[in-house]
Order: C-alpha cells, then structure tokens, then sequence
C-alpha cells in the first residue's frame, strides 16, 4: 500500500501502478475499507456448506464404484451411463472427476504417452523484405506410381515472394544448402539479418545445412517438434501451389518437366497473382515497396467514390492501410495487450 501511495502521489494511475505489483485493483478496494488498510477478510469469513454438497457417505460410494474390478479401467464418462443402465445415480460425471482427484486417483492410464503442455512458439517478426525466410520441401508426384520429385521452396515471409526453387529427386541437405546459397546471391542480403524458418526434418537440422547458414550469417529457427502450424506460411504456399487449375493431377513425366512447371507458377506467382494476406498486390510488387504507392491510389478511388455517392456508404470505406508487419507465430497474449 506505502508504494502504491507513492505512485499514486507522483501521478501514475492507481491501475497500473497494481499491475506493477502484480495485483487486481479489485484487490486494492478489498483492502481499503472507509479509508483504512485493513486484511482481506475473506479468508475469515466462516461459509455455510452447500445444500447440494455430496455426504461423506456419497463420496465414499463413488471411491468404491470406481474401485470395482468391473470399473476400474473405466473413465467416469463411461461409468456413470453403466451405472445409470443398472438404475444406479450417484453423482455427475464432474462429481466422480472431481472426487478422484481428491484422492489422488485421476491419472492417466494407458499405452500412449500422456498430453504434455508445450512450450509457445518462438515469435519472429519482419518489417521489410529479407528479414524472414520461411522453407521446406514437398512431394511433386510423377507418372510412376511411388516415384516422387522434391520441391525445395523458400519464400519471404513479408512479401510472400518465392524468393528461391529447385526441384530434385531425392532429399538432401546439400541440395538445401546449396539452394540457400543462390537464394542469398539473387537477393543480394549476404551476411545482413536474416531468419530461415522450417520444420523438423533431416535436410533441415543437418550439419551440411548449418554450417552453410553460419558462413551466410543466417540465423536458423525451428518449428516445435510435430507441430505443422508453426511453419504456416510454407504450408499455405504449397496448398497454392498443388491446388491451382494447373497443377497436373496426373504426375509429372520427368524432372525437367516438373522444373518447366515450377518456373511458369513462380513466375505467375510472384508477378500476377493478387495476394489476400497483402492487400491484394503482388508478391514482388510488394517485395520492390511498390505496394504503397498502388494502396495509396485505391484509397484515393474509393474517397471519391463515397464522395459521390455517399448515401452508399453505410462507414468507412475499405480498409487499404499498407501491412508494415508480418509475425511468424505471434505471442497471443502480446497481441490481446495491444489490442
């Protein structure tokens, strides 16, 4: 209370000044009564049990049922419906949960390994092209049943360029390497900051990829271990890419025809196609800073459509602000804060 006092008096807020203290300003009022500092007097209030509270006899009924050789490898949600089938109610499946772990019975059971809380995702963030690279490869069918090409496939996670590609037929590490070394020449960011995003797989932690980042200054990031949404902006081009009317349902005849084919999507799709998560320009529109020049013109059309036609325009009108950040798996609470 003395140091909230304090802040108080030097003029912050009394809110936040709690928040620093890691405490609820509700707390603060509980502790405040006609002016005086006084201990909460929750804790000392004496309640009076719940009408609807189980007996002691009740809860011991519920042990021995769970106990039973006939229920014991049963959850609860499978034994209150039995018991219900014999004309037997004691208490709801959340009593019989609850009284469980009372008695330090409720644990899990079973072959598979029990759920694990994992740790959030590390958040990177981009604020201009070749900042934030994500990659991974993926499977480009043949006419041969079994037979696969792989895809090698880095796009910038601001522009959503495809900066670069290689199709080959097999997965390697050298091959990533490689591919990580021509992207870096064609984009001219040798040795600048620079984050390469992917999943788990062998071509991605191996140690010919990792030395090649550390001589190109390039910081390597990972997805969590069995977790596809941490890598998806690479798993959201390749559902672009296999689900366009061009992809051909029936294989690719040879390698070089599967290359042919890449060359023609990168190109559609760095210069002509219109992407939803950047305001509808291009990937390399946006990957040159051309994007705020053409996002500056459509606000200036549709100001002058509703200028005409106001009576059409129930609010503003679309929003054409320029996207200045892009979050690779952003922290959520920091994002319920700034909102």
């Amino acid at each position: 209370m003395t140091w909230i006092d304090e802040a108080v008096t030097a003029g912050a807020r009394k809110k936040k000044a709690c928040e620093v203290l890691g405490l609820s300003i509700r707390t603060l009022q509980r502790w405040v009564i006609n002016g005086e500092t006084k201990a909460d007097q929750r804790p000392l209030i004496e309640r009076p049990a719940p009408s609807n509270k189980l007996s002691i006899a009740e809860r011991t009924r519920i042990v021995e049922v769970c106990n039973q050789p006939e229920y014991a490898s049963l959850p609860p949600s499978q034994i209150v419906p039995k018991l219900a089938d014999t004309g037997e109610y004691i208490a709801s499946e959340s009593s019989f949960y609850r009284i469980l772990k009372d008695v330090d019975q409720l644990h899990h059971r079973g072959r598979s390994k029990a759920t694990k809380k994992r740790k959030a995702p590390t958040t990177h963030t981009a604020t201009k092209p070749n900042q934030l690279w994500s990659w991974d490869i993926s499977y480009m069918p043949s006419t041969v049943k079994g037979l696969f090409y792989y895809l090698y496939l880095v796009e910038d996670i601001y522009s959503r360029k495809v900066v670069g590609w290689e199709v080959h037929e097999s997965e390697s590490g050298q091959h990533a390497a490689d591919l990580m070394g021509k992207t870096v020449l064609s984009e001219r960011c040798f040795r600048t900051p620079l984050v390469l995003h992917s999943d788990n797989g062998s071509p991605m932690k191996c140690y010919t990829l990792k030395a090649k980042l550390e001589d190109l200054g390039i910081t390597p990031s990972h997805s969590r271990p069995r977790v596809s949404n941490d890598n998806a902006y690479s798993e959201s081009l390749f559902r672009t890419l296999k689900y366009c009317p061009q992809w051909p349902s029936q294989g690719f005849a040879t390698l070089e025809a599967a290359r042919e084919w890449m060359s023609d999507f990168v190109r559609w799709y760095n210069h002509e196609h219109c992407h939803s998560r950047i305001k509808f320009v291009t990937p390399e529109q946006r990957h040159q800073g051309k994007d705020k020049e053409i996002l500056t013109k459509r606000h200036a059309v549709y100001q002058r459509a509703k200028a005409q036609h106001p009576n059409r325009w129930s609010g503003s009108t679309r929003n054409w602000a320029r996207i200045c950040r892009v979050d690779l798996n952003p922290n959520k609470e920091e994002q319920k804060q700034a909102a």
